[in-house]
């Protein structure tokens, strides 16, 4: 029986049980048919060609294709060979001879591309309004827009036609659309899955989106996406590192009371004070208020100059050639750039230079930042009013993510009073992705929320292994680098995963050694009976990270075996015994981060 739900746990459970993916790709289509919405997808492929690579995947082995079976749609400003691009532009249509490389990892990988998707012309706009096909109906309210420019992709996930699907995210199309319809909206860090067959909006920024049911479904397909490839120039490796346990003492910024912004909106507004309230403070984290002043000023450059006048390069030669075949609110946004010159481009540049300095200050406080995916939602009606003003509101909390290279990740959050829903969106530096995906996970299921508009309920999480994997090496930190702490970065810039909390056997003496900043302890390993158990956490580290990791700690610091309560034993920070002649014992604290707090205190 096919499931009711098409995310990827429900199909691969019904597969493992014996289904047939011929039926769920015949399902998928007679869900489309029965949706009555025609301006979902602008293409759809030949059923007969989606039946037959459903036929032809073999036995089940999500080992080899982890998206062995699962049906997803693609942007129309992606290409699918067999479909035409068209960038919700007809005029414009051409027939790839290949498909993009996105799309075909995720082929090669099982999965079976079912159409291409209705978006904001040549991916301008958050409103999904701006297409000459018939505009997506949001299915929570078709009163309101369906969010863009991804409207269709977002739209074909939140009704269970298809399990995930494609999107492009350059100022936030790939997480608008997310806060509107329900879903997760995952924009990766920079470059890292190629733009290789994707209709340039902005190259330098780019990026190809995920739009899932659950965080897990959309790490899937991303994590199969990701990876340089040499056609692309502005592609880079996928960051190491996978989804796990959240850390403990993980610091989260929020808006201050400046940087709330909610155009008069107490309904979307409530929804997020209670999920920083509630679901937030659940984390055990630290959530203080943080300035978004230089991220806004960054969102105001992304239509105010030199970026504007790279949408104009992108498509300079159709546009020149015939401008009439443009929508009328493309064609004034994009020729504005005809009024800029290089100097303004320069300008921008600088600018922006200025900024991105000023923001760093930001992440040395926070681990993520969380803000509400978008002020509140706009209503058909008021898009005819104002085609503009709405599409600035909808970006205060984008725009500046890919200017700044940070990564992105749009989860479901508490539902407004009124029953609409209202996401958050999580934010952290570049290859910070798999940090985003842990913390998005507990989210989502903490909201308690339905499956996009399905009404079903969301899965059980995955369960994520508390030891490494293979090609990992566990790594027991005690003291700069437990999480949250001021050497915390060295382990997961290169792909550390956080595993569990522990203590060490009752063997062991903690002292605070002297130095320069970050302060650091000095784990000592006694005679029985002479020691405390000290708290620590354990750590994952890729193998080739781990020999980095461990050719930069200092002396007196060294990396031994260090005994656990529970009996077992991994690699971990100890100390030179010489080193704690005359420096402080602090082993009836328990732990440098409770030292640390004492102090503090």
């Amino acid at each position: 029986m096919v499931p009711a739900s098409f995310d990827i746990a429900s199909l691969h459970a019904a597969y493992r049980a014996g289904l047939d993916p011929v039926r769920v790709v015949e399902a998928a289509f007679a869900r489309i048919a029965a949706a009555d919405d025609p301006g979902i997808f602008i293409s759809l492929a030949e059923k007969s060609s989606a039946l037959a690579a459903a036929a032809a995947l073999g036995p089940f082995d999500p080992a080899a294709k982890p998206l062995w079976g699962i049906p997803f749609a693609v942007k129309d400003n992606i290409d699918v060979a067999g479909l035409p691009t068209t960038a919700a532009c007809p005029a414009y249509l051409y027939q790839p001879a290949e498909s993009a490389a996105a799309v075909q990892r995720l082929v090669e990988a099982g999965a079976i591309p079912i159409g291409k998707t209705n978006l904001d012309q040549f991916a301008t706009g958050l409103v999904g309004v701006r297409t000459p096909y018939p505009v997506p109906r949001n299915p929570f309210d078709a009163g309101i827009i369906p969010g863009g420019s991804s409207s269709g992709s977002a739209v074909a996930v939140a009704r269970g036609l298809v399990s995930f699907a494609l999107g492009t995210d350059t100022a936030g199309s790939g997480r608008v659309p997310a806060g509107l319809n329900n879903l997760v909206g995952l924009k990766p860090s920079l470059g890292t899955v190629p733009v290789h067959g994707v209709v340039p909006a902005c190259k330098s920024l780019d990026c190809v989106s995920v739009f899932a049911l659950t965080v897990a479904d959309a790490w899937v397909a991303y994590a199969v996406m990701a990876g340089a490839d040499p056609r692309d120039p502005w592609s880079k490796p996928a960051p190491a590192g996978a989804p796990g346990a959240v850390p403990p003492g993980l610091r989260i910024g929020v808006p201050d009371a400046a940087g709330r912004r909610f155009d008069g909106d107490g309904l979307s507004e409530r929804a997020f004070d209670g999920l920083v309230a509630g679901d937030l403070a659940a984390f055990g984290g630290r959530v203080r208020t943080v300035d978004l002043t230089p991220l806004f000023e960054v969102a105001n450059l992304l239509y105010g100059g030199a970026w504007v006048a790279e949408r104009y390069q992108a498509i300079r030669g159709f546009f020149e050639a015939s401008p009439e075949a443009l929508h009328p609110v493309t064609r004034h946004i994009i020729g504005g750039a005809t009024a800029l010159s290089a100097a303004d481009a320069f300008a921008g540049l600088y600018r922006l230079r200025e900024l991105a300095a000023a923001s760093e200050a930001l992440w040395r406080d926070i681990d993520v930042l969380v803000v509400p995916t978008l002020p509140r939602p706009y209503r058909l009606a008021e898009l005819e009013a104002d085609p503009i003003g709405p599409n600035t509101q909808l970006g205060v909390y984008t725009n500046f993510v890919n200017l700044l290279n940070l990564c992105a990740l749009a989860v479901p959050g508490r539902f407004r009073e009124d029953g609409f829903p209202a996401g958050v969106t999580l934010i952290a530096p570049a290859g910070k992705d798999a940090l985003l995906a842990s913390i998005g996970a507990r989210l989502q299921a903490a909201s308690g929320t339905p499956l996009g508009a399905t009404g079903l309920p969301q899965p059980p999480l995955p369960d994520r292994p508390a030891a490494a994997l293979p090609g990992e090496v566990e790594i027991v930190v005690v003291g700069a680098h437990l999480s949250g702490m001021a050497l915390n970065h060295e382990l997961t810039a290169p792909g550390g995963r956080f595993l569990r909390q522990a203590r060490t056997a009752a063997s062991y003496r903690l002292y605070a050694l002297a130095g320069a900043p970050p302060r650091r302890p000095g784990l000592v390993r006694c005679g029985a009976g002479e020691g405390h158990a000290i708290a620590v956490e354990v750590w994952a580290l890729p193998a080739e990270g781990f020999g980095r990791f461990v050719a930069a700690v200092p002396a007196p610091l060294a990396i031994g075996t260090v005994l656990l309560e529970d009996g077992a034993a991994a690699k971990g920070f100890l100390c030179e015994t010489a080193a704690t002649a005359g420096a402080e014992d602090i082993s009836a604290h328990g732990g440098w981060r409770a030292f640390v707090e004492t102090r503090a205190a």
